[in-house]
Formats: structure tokens, sequence, C-alpha cells
């Protein structure tokens, strides 16, 4: 068996993409609920995967699907594609989650003649670990650089956002900023308990922007 990559992830969820996008999937009719959904697509993809692959499955304690690869899969609905995700630090915000996301895009569609579900997958997209912090708080801090910003500025806006973190952290973080500035972020990432995270932006930009890469688009 190989050993499995960044690269034959992404070439393996072409192909999944492609197949399941014509499988009708009697499990799935009737069901709402995306939990429901984004777990058999999941499973579904590691289990097609450990055919051909050997990897290490991720389990609660890592938090992420692929732990060697630093890769997490997200499965959403197109018609609001966002999910949740373990919120560690308010760092995430500005820094990245710390790992890559392989994002899954679908659309459902019932079949009540033979009573099947078609999970037509629209979109798949590979977002590098650089580029999964939020685009308005990276792209403000980028701004505050460029308009010769300084530690008093970089603290103001954190805060000004609502980012949830102590004065003290924050003026850490501004610290690091100044030294390492972060790359733009393409997620949009809500203040929760957990993360929300919304896929909007990377659904328009996949293709576009370094570390956004639109590994599969439906043509059905």
């Amino acid at each position: 068996m190989s050993i499995l990559t960044v690269d034959t992830l992404c070439s393996e969820a072409v192909l999944f993409s492609s197949a399941e996008s014509r499988h009708p999937e009697p499990i799935l009719y009737g069901v709402t609920d995306g939990k429901a959904v984004g777990t058999y697509l999941e499973q579904k993809f590691k289990l097609y995967l450990k055919e051909k692959y050997e990897f290490v499955e991720g389990n609660s304690a890592s938090g992420i699907d692929f732990p060697e690869l630093l890769i997490d899969v997200k499965v959403t609905s197109a018609r609001q594609p966002q999910s949740s995700c373990p919120f560690k630090s308010a760092r995430q915000k500005i820094f990245g989650l710390g790992y890559s996301l392989i994002i899954f895009v679908y659309d459902k569609a019932d079949n009540s003649t033979n009573r099947t579900a078609t999970l037509k997958i629209l979109h798949t997209i590979y977002v590098n670990a650089k580029r999964t912090a939020d685009f308005q708080m990276t792209r403000g801090i980028r701004n505050t650089l460029e308009n010769e910003g300084n530690k008093d500025d970089l603290i103001a806006f954190m805060l000004d956002r609502n980012l949830p973190v102590d004065e003290i952290e924050v003026a850490n973080i501004a610290d690091e900023i100044l030294i390492s500035p972060p790359a733009q972020g393409f997620l949009t990432i809500s203040n929760a308990l957990q993360w929300r995270l919304q896929y909007g932006r990377v659904i328009e930009r996949a293709g576009k922007e370094e570390g956004v890469i639109a590994v599969y688009r439906s043509n059905l």
C-alpha cells in the first residue's frame, strides 16, 4: 500500500467527488441533518482511501481527520457553506487554524421514486494552513502595518474587532505580528465557544489565490 500524501489526497478527492456525485444513496433519503450528511461523507471518503493507502486516522485527541498530514475534512451544504471547529486560541483567527482544510461542498437531492438521495459535490477545495485565518482580521492587520501602524494601533484594531483575548495576550500577539505579519486568510471565523467557519469567500476565490486550490468543480 502507498503512503498518503497531500497531493494524493487531493487527486483522490477529485475521483471520489466525481463518483459520489453520481451515487444514489438510500441511507440519506429524507435526511435533513447536515451533521449526519457530513459524517456519512467523511467516513465514506476515509474508507475509500483505506483501500489504497496507509495513513493515521484522526481521533478526538488530535481533533483533525489526517493528523500526519495536518489536514481536516469539512463537509458543508452549498446552501449555507459553514461548519464548526474547536476553539484553541484567539491566535487562530490571525495566524490560521494550524492545519489545512479539504472542503466538500455538496447539494443534496432526494429522489422520491426510488427513495434515494444524491450528494452532488459542487466544489472540493483545499485550503493551505497559512490561508485558514479570518479574512477581515488579517486584512485589517495587514492594512494597519502598510499604513505605518505600530503596536498600539494593532492592539486597538484587535480589541475593536472583539478578538476573544485579554489585554496581556493581545499585546503579545501585537509583538508577534510586528516580527512576523500574518498571511492573508480567506475564511470567515465567527467568535463562539466553537469557531464557526464560513466558506463563501473560499468558494469564490478557489483557484484565484495562492494556497486556495479548486481541487474539483462539478460539471454535471
